[in-house]
């Protein structure tokens, strides 16, 4: 039985694994004196580092001058970053400078020196032996970084002569040894220094691999470094030794059973990651195994599906810790044998084996994620282990043979006016062709001919009244594919297709007919991909146009991965689309991102990486944590200095900037790092065409190469804003004063701006447009404290800028113009201003310096500025009393206590109007008038959004008029409701007074007529709007609600009015009290009333007097949130409280309801002594006024009683 072995697939983008041979744990680079120079491998590069940690193991035997390693930039002669010393002081290099330590070593012991820094710290470290020495401060400079691709070396300084060699400078040469040599890119805390790591470095290690030397290395066993966590990379293949059995195991149930049979108890096996296994294997060299069966190149496994390669990651404990060399060495023995498990025999290949330590915790870092530069640099992205499949094999299923797909393209003549015409057409085309289950229509795009005429036939219809009618048909064009599953003859299914479409198509009003082309298209399968993501690598196998392919999820088994082979409408040609990894978990998180060195060459995919990281963050959760958020915009910050950015990965940066903003996450601790980011990414993104635009939700970059000899200005403008949608840019290579036709942000640049281009003839002008669909970015803390100022944004967020120029001090000023957020009422500031980065200490916040504020409408503001940076609109919201919650919580109450004021309200009316005998005194023909006016204020109020909604200009005046009339009306008949009261019982009229009733009508509805219809005569636009009468779309944008608009109006006949009204009703109020007061002094005989009773007789006044509504004139200050909740509360309900208590309350209507409404033995007789009073006292009221109803309830206020009593005795003394 012939075997095969293989060993999967390398990616591209994989680094070959290192032998341990090639380790130089347990060995020194001894120094004598004579040529021993140890530099840096070429291929070896040194990225661009914000921040660092350099350990070394050093021992000097003389004591001279010193070097013990010297990293130099390219082309330069100054020291990038070195150490050295003597025998009294240590002396260390960074960016040319050099500081001085008075401190020595002492001669014949090792030491373990390490340096660290950081950017943002702007500080070097020195450590010795683990514990910190000194810190050296850095010159501050932005964006500071380590010098990349530059030339190391230990133990020797060295220059690079003109051929490009690294050579050796005499006379600071170490005599001594060197150990350990690694370089990590991060800054470490003093905290993991003094533990002493053995942990190798991310970015230089102790490998031979990356060294070139003259003198071989000495091994040292007294350089003991224990250790407990390692990293294992290798190849595993596993071949058959008998028939196959059952092959039901999963690849790592069998490699786990494996490394636990030949490891010692002391090493302990945590998590291990496997990648798929493939057919076709690519064989790796001085593999024993291989030789031993196969011939080296590319080899086909056997038919026996058990027999397969695949690459390995295990995360293994040795506990207690060992020292590393000796790790190494007896792992790689035991890996190296044949295991036979069961029928399987598994063999790791030794050259692929690399062990090596690493830091806590353990950090997936997938053999297939490792990142090759073409120099050879050696460069990991974050784990992102295995493609496990749900089993060992699980093999994806596909069909024999492809099915068969068609392009079809019609072109079709509709009749009628159908709503969705798109959707009509869609229904028709797969209704014709998939009735019979054997085809599935895909990819279906139609388009309307708007390029000419539209087509017009005059068709002769005989209708009744015998009519001709003409038919509009309008022309469409459709493009779609056909996927055909049964094996008819290629001409059977074009025949049966055309047949299908061509036919007449009558729907109702609808008719369709359509001209079909039909051909066969043969796309080609997508090939085999392997594709590495943030769930594992999963290899998706060859398939079928139109096959969705099914794997097993790397975590959980149990979730299962699908991809689409997907048929593209424009090309005919199949290609892979985005996997659905719905039902996947992530093998990593945002904070491994910190793992990742971002390259020139995976700069691409690690902006992948973190689209996907942050999409399913904010899958999971509404917010990305500070950490977080730091961790994405840092990293996304060294791609942009990595390298140039195309507009693919721009797209990307896009979107993920704009799913930021648009999550809940608080962004304004790193603003200004997102705004330089995208102004960098701007700068220095590689395209080929004239612009680019990149659009994501709330957010858009515009970025223009321009010919600076022939520049007569630029307009950029945006329109379609919406949290779902793009938005849609517009670019117009002319200065346009005028903002473009539905933009809600425009911004013009003069054509004075060609001053202030770059110079030189390789510059290239680029001008960069950005917009902000949100304000997240731009949180001024002035502006937020509403106790500091009273500003808020009140647009979006333009900017324009230059490369390399500061524009300011233009003759020729820009012209911004922004659509409000909120449309302006008459009265209201705005003022346009600019981000200043510098502002609150560096934070930023808004400016006004420069900016010249242009109001164009109540929903519109241009500004006139002398510099570029980023505008906006602020409104000044002083006078708005209240936030946008308590407002919406107000509405809210006024709505529902107008509605319960309204139903009550119109029993009262109805009991009144019902029951003669309530309704012979005045007061209750007052309080009839006033429920009317009430009645009808509450009922337009309700109305008036839904009138409003209509949009129509004079149904809105007549609205917010009728409103107005009623307030009015309102308050008028309050304050008869005072006249009477005055009259009853202050000033008792003992004569006639005719037409009593109906003066007071007159008054009540006729002084709010006379003032509305001046305000109407004077100018109605008064009313509803500001705006010409033709400015529909401005009346569509307002708050909806009809009400009066000009401050003068409003202050003069609503403000003044009520103001008047209830300043003359307090006055009566305190009157009346004081009157009854006295009355029931000068009668001590009366019966006493209970302090309950009382309340009620005020409670009862003060909602017929209105005084309520003074609350709204003493709502300010702290406490004006409070008072107008209870504005709201009581006056919205100063209907229910009309019906409380003058009739629920009032012992005569609750009579009248018994008498006429109830039955059995609640009803009443309808003749009773209170008929008879009111009978009597008929006979009296054309001789005097007094009737005091109206104070309270009969049965319960003693100051209706005394008051009665008195006004009775006064009656018969004027008699």
């Amino acid at each position: 039985m012939s075997r095969t072995i293989c060993l999967c697939i390398l990616l591209s983008v994989f680094l070959p694994v290192a032998s341990v041979s090639t380790s130089l744990w347990g060995k020194k680079v001894q120094l004598n004196g004579y040529p021993c120079m140890w530099q840096l491998q070429p291929h070896a590069l040194v990225p661009a580092l914000e921040e660092l940690t350099v350990c070394i193991l050093i021992r000097c035997h003389l004591a001279t001058q010193w070097t013990g390693f010297d990293y130099k930039a390219p082309g330069s002669s100054n020291i990038e970053l070195g150490l050295g010393g003597t025998s009294a002081q240590l002396t260390v290099w960074m960016f040319g400078e050099q500081w001085h330590l008075e401190k020595g070593l002492n001669l014949t012991e090792w030491y373990s020196v390490c340096l660290t820094w950081s950017s943002r710290a702007g500080r070097l470290k020195l450590y010795i032996n683990g514990s910190s020495q000194h810190e050296f401060p850095v010159n501050p400079t932005k964006n500071q970084k380590l010098a990349p691709n530059g030339t190391l070396t230990l133990g020797v300084s060295h220059y690079v002569d003109a051929n490009g060699e690294v050579q050796q400078m005499d006379g600071n040469n170490l005599i001594g040894e060197i150990g350990l040599f690694r370089v990590w890119s991060k800054e470490w805390s003093s905290e993991k220094l003094s533990m002493q790591s053995c942990a190798d470095g991310d970015v230089v290690n102790w490998d031979q691999r990356q060294w070139k030397y003259a003198c071989a290395p000495k091994t040292d066993n007294s350089l003991h470094c224990a250790w407990s966590y390692y990293n294992i990379k290798m190849w595993i293949f596993i071949v058959h030794s008998t028939k196959p059995g059952n092959c039901s195991l999963s690849l790592e149930t069998v490699t786990r059973n494996w490394l636990r049979s030949i490891f010692h108890p002391n090493i302990s096996v945590h998590d291990i990651f496997v990648s798929s296994p493939s057919h076709i294997c690519h064989v790796v060299n001085n593999s024993a195994a291989l030789r031993a069966q196969q011939p080296q190149g590319s080899t086909t496994l056997s038919n026996y599906t058990c027999d397969k390669c695949f690459s390995c990651e295990v995360h293994v404990n040795v506990n207690p810790a060992a020292n590393v060399k000796a790790v190494q060495t007896d792992i790689t023995a035991l890996l190296s044998l044949t295991f036979s498990f069961d029928f399987l025999n598994l063999t790791a290949e030794p050259d692929s084996i690399n062990i090596s330590p690493v830091e806590l915790p353990f950090v997936a870092t997938d053999p297939s994620t490792t990142v090759s530069t073409e120099t050879g640099s050696t460069q990991s992205l974050p784990a992102q282990p295995e493609s496990t499949t749900q089993g060992p094999l699980d093999l994806n299923q596909t069909a024999d043979k492809p099915d068969t797909f068609f392009r079809v393209n019609l072109t079709l003549r509709m009749s009628g006016t159908p709503s969705n015409p798109k959707d009509v057409i869609e229904k028709w085309v797969k209704k014709a062709l998939e009735i019979n289950g054997t085809m599935v229509v895909l990819n279906l795009i139609t388009t309307e001919n708007v390029g000419r005429t539209m087509e017009q036939n005059t068709e002769v219809a005989t209708s009744r009244c015998q009519q001709k009618q003409q038919v509009t048909k309008k022309i469409y064009y459709c493009a779609f594919h056909v996927q055909e599953y049964s094996i008819n003859s290629v001409a059977e299914v074009k025949t049966y297709i055309n047949d299908a479409l061509t036919s007449k198509y009558v729907n109702g009003s609808i008719t369709i007919k359509a001209t079909a082309k039909i051909e066969q298209i043969e796309p080609e399968n997508c090939l085999e991909e392997i594709t590495s993501t943030i769930y594992g690598i999963y290899i998706w196998p060859e398939t079928f146009p139109q096959v969705k392919q099914e794997m097993g999820c790397d975590k959980p088994h149990s979730g299962r991965a699908f991809r689409l082979c997907k048929l593209d409408i424009e090309t005919d040609r199949a290609s892979w689309a985005k996997p659905d990894m719905t039902d996947c978990t992530p093998r990593v998180t945002i904070s491994d991102l910190g793992n990742i060195t971002v390259t020139t060459d995976n700069a691409a995919k690690v902006v992948d990486i973190i689209q996907d990281l942050v999409d399913v963050q904010l899958g999971n959760s509404a917010e990305l944590s500070s950490s977080e958020l730091d961790s994405v915009v840092e990293k996304l910050g060294e791609v942009i200095d990595v390298s140039f950015i195309n507009t693919d990965v721009g797209g990307n940066i896009v979107n993920i900037i704009s799913n930021i903003l648009l999550s809940e996450t608080n962004v304004t601790p790193v603003a200004n790092v997102v705004l330089n980011l995208t102004d960098r990414m701007g700068d220095t993104m590689d395209f080929q065409s004239e612009s680019v635009s990149l659009t994501a939700p709330s957010l858009a970059l515009s970025i223009i190469n321009v010919d600076p000899n022939g520049f007569a200005g630029l307009t950029f403008g945006v329109s379609s804003i919406s949290s779902l949608l793009n938005p849609k840019t517009f670019v117009n290579q002319s200065f346009v004063n005028d903002p473009l036709p539905e933009t809600v942000a425009t911004i013009s640049l003069p054509s004075a701006l060609h001053t202030f281009f770059p110079s030189g003839d390789g510059e290239t002008t680029r001008v960069q447009f950005q917009f902000y669909g949100t304000h997240d970015l731009f949180q001024d803390p002035c502006t937020n404290n509403s106790t500091q100022s009273n500003w808020t944004l009140n647009s979006y967020i333009i900017s324009a800028s230059i490369n390399n120029s500061h524009i300011r001090n233009l003759t020729d000023r820009v012209v911004v113009t922004l659509r409000h957020q909120t449309p302006t009422q008459p009265g209201d500031k705005v003022q346009c201003r600019f981000w200043d980065f510098q502002k609150n200490g560096g934070q930023g916040g808004w400016n006004s310096r420069g900016c010249k504020t242009r109001s164009i409408s109540s929903n519109q503001t241009s500004c006139l500025c002398d510099h570029l940076t980023h505008f906006a609109v602020l409104l000044d919201v002083s006078r708005a009393p209240i936030s946008e919650a308590d407002s919406q919580i107000l509405t809210v109450i006024s709505y529902i206590g107008c509605g319960i004021s309204s139903i009550f309200l119109g029993i009262t009316l109805l009991t009144y109007l019902a029951f003669d005998k309530l309704r012979r005194d005045y007061p209750s023909r007052i309080l009839i008038n006033l429920s009317v006016a009430l009645l009808g204020l509450s009922m337009i109020f309700l109305l008036d959004s839904w009138l409003s909604s209509f949009s129509n200009y004079h149904l809105c005046i007549a609205t917010a008029a009728t409103l107005h009339y009623f307030l009015l009306a309102s308050f008028t008949w309050m304050g008869l409701e005072a006249v009477h009261m005055y009259f009853a019982l202050v000033k008792v009229f003992n004569i006639y007074v005719s037409f009593y009733t109906l003066k007071f009508c007159a008054v009540g509805w006729g002084i709010p007529l006379v003032i509305v219809s001046l305000v109407l005569a004077i100018n109605k636009d008064a009313y509803g709007t500001s705006l010409p009468e033709e400015d529909v779309m401005v009346l569509q944008s307002t708050a909806q609600f009809c009400w009066l608009q000009n401050d003068v109006f409003f202050y003069v006949t609503v403000v003044t009015f009520i103001l008047l009204i209830l300043l003359c009703n307090a006055s009566v109020f305190i009157m009346v009290l004081i009157q009854i007061r006295q009355m029931k002094v000068n009668k001590p005989s009366a019966k006493s009333s209970s302090p309950l009773n009382d309340l009620r007789a005020v409670a009862s006044l003060t909602v017929l007097l209105g005084l309520t509504w003074s609350i709204g004139f003493f709502s300010f200050g702290s406490g004006r949130v409070v008072l107008l909740y209870l504005f709201s509360i009581f006056n919205s309900l100063q209907g229910f409280f009309v019906f409380f208590f003058h009739c629920l309350m009032k012992e005569n209507v609750r009579k009248q309801w018994r008498v006429h409404l109830c039955c059995g033995r609640f009803k009443l007789s309808d003749y009773s002594d209170w008929s008879r009073s009111v009978t009597l006292g008929d006979r009296f009221k054309k001789q005097n006024l007094v009737n005091s109803d109206s104070l309270a309830s009969d049965d319960t206020s003693s100051i209706r009683k005394v008051s009665n009593s008195t006004a009775s005795n006064q009656h018969h003394q004027g008699a």
